[in-house]
């Protein structure tokens, strides 16, 4: 956890030439703008200024000017940057002129249900498992073939599993980065890949799946292919998921998980918006280990929310309907928003429907509710949604037309 005075000492003594600030516009986008060393302490003093009118959903011409402050706690390299003439990188909160937080900025948003969820003595942990694609070459030229990097399966091993090498190289690059690595193997489509990281607080968690992506397609196109974490990259293949792990812990001591759980299937169609924000996100939902109805079962992967078997004291929900082109920051908060209003409220969860889901017939699957299956059907569940309105901006719904 570096300090700021940690982070000039760091920037001189290991010859950086150029810090990268970030943020994130309401989409989850990553932006940024190069700083050379001698205006770091201006950065982070007062700020470097940007044209947020320039920005999508961040506002228009009338008042553009916010400003830029690193969070020194975020300082990494970019490995994949040249050693000598280092780049590091620091996430950014940002503000307006007047020194008060900009609304809209994702990163603020979740510190605020983060510092909501410990007024109430609970603490929430989470970890992502994030799935994505190897394409071939350019993939995003525009009428380019999509050629999927090898034809293996769910962990196989090479030679049919021809991103082995790669993703060794992004562990590699994501541990320099700090961001400890745990497992990695081929996912069941072809060049689909998974690597799952450390599990931490929300928002280290958010800034990790944040910069997780940058490297995987930084590293990527150095090997020259395309990483891809759409939902549905390939029609008749399995969708890539963002399967969320949450911890929660009561300052009390009880556990508040069944009723965390049973607050955000409460809640769950109206910030299924935020969690599946593209067209693509609805085909991949419904098929091959995505979920479709509103239910939980442990161990079962055809439901919304699984509980992982663990050893015990380890307990966890895993939240199996996001996908990776979330915006973590918006995500992580509307579930710890869900889950304390749950915990408030004393819910309970109802009771598991321990059955596979994909085979199930009608009369198991007919009584239960289903997550919507479109965008359109998501953002009217989100605009008639108070709970939407309660946890997120005005301003910042606004540029979802809500």
């Amino acid at each position: 956890m570096y300090t700021f005075d940690d982070v000039l000492s760091y920037v001189e003594e290991e010859d950086v030439k150029f810090i990268r600030l970030a943020y994130f516009d309401i989409w989850g986008k990553q932006k940024n703008v190069s700083v050379p060393p001698s205006e770091l302490r201006r950065a982070m003093e007062e700020g470097i200024s940007f044209d947020a009118s320039a920005v999508s959903g961040f506002g228009d011409e009338k008042q553009s000017d916010l400003f830029l402050r690193p969070d020194p706690s975020t300082l990494s390299v970019l490995p994949w940057r040249p050693s000598h003439g280092r780049v590091v990188k620091m996430y950014c909160d940002v503000y307006r002129p007047d020194g008060s937080h900009f609304e809209k900025d994702s990163r603020y948003i979740l510190k605020k249900a983060v510092a909501d969820a410990a007024l109430e003595g609970i603490t929430v942990s989470v970890g992502p498992e994030m799935e994505f694609y190897l394409f071939k070459g350019d993939s995003q030229t525009e009428g380019a073939e999509r050629e999927p990097l090898d034809r293996a399966g769910y962990m196989d091993i090479a030679p049919d599993d021809r991103g082995e090498n790669i993703r060794r190289e992004i562990c590699l690059t994501l541990n320099e980065m700090g961001i400890v690595t745990e497992a990695s193997h081929h996912e069941v489509g072809p060049g689909q890949n998974e690597i799952d990281f450390r599990y931490s607080d929300a928002l280290s968690a958010a800034d990790n799946t944040s910069a997780f992506k940058w490297a995987v397609k930084s590293v990527a196109v150095e090997n020259g292919l395309t990483a891809d974490f759409s939902p549905k990259p390939l029609e008749n293949e399995a969708g890539s998921g963002m399967h969320i792990n949450i911890s929660v812990e009561s300052r009390g001591g009880a556990d508040p998980s069944d009723s965390f759980m049973a607050g955000v299937m409460n809640r769950i169609k109206d910030m299924t918006l935020f969690l599946n924000p593209t067209e693509d996100s609805y085909k991949r939902l419904g098929e091959k280990k995505a979920p479709l109805y509103i239910s939980w079962s442990p161990e079962n992967r055809s439901q919304l929310i699984r509980i992982p078997a663990a050893s015990e004291g380890r307990r966890r929900i895993e939240l199996r309907s996001p996908d990776p082109m979330c915006n973590p920051y918006i995500a992580y908060a509307l579930i710890i928003r869900a889950g304390l209003e749950g915990i408030k409220n004393k819910e309970k969860p109802s009771a598991p429907v321990n059955e596979n889901l994909y085979t199930a017939d009608s009369l198991v699957t007919g009584s239960l509710e289903k997550l919507p299956s479109s965008l359109s059907e998501a953002l009217e569940a989100a605009k008639n949604s108070r709970f939407v309105r309660d946890c997120l901006p005005k301003a910042y719904l606004e540029a979802f037309e809500i």
